[in-house]
């Protein structure tokens, strides 16, 4: 007996999956739902961005090489 694979280029599991999610989410819901991935995608890609810029720029923007220390100077011992 040969069974067909299920997510193999099969136009009939594409349209059951299209309709699971349509009937999950909501035909009103999907275009928000796209967009703010598509938000969150463009604000990794600018974060990717930005981080490649200041490697590329070394201990230039004022960035101490050492561990990071406590902003207010005190030490985590609070007894």
């Amino acid at each position: 007996m040969y069974t067909l694979p299920l997510f193999v280029n099969q136009w009939q599991t594409w349209l059951i999956i299209l309709v699971v999610v349509l009937v999950l989410f909501g035909a009103t819901r999907l275009p928000a739902l796209s967009k703010s991935l598509g938000q969150s995608v463009k604000i990794f890609r600018n974060e990717m961005k930005t981080d490649d810029d200041a490697k590329a720029a070394g201990t230039a923007d004022g960035e101490a090489s050492g561990p990071a220390k406590p902003v207010d100077g005190s030490t985590s011992d609070k007894s």
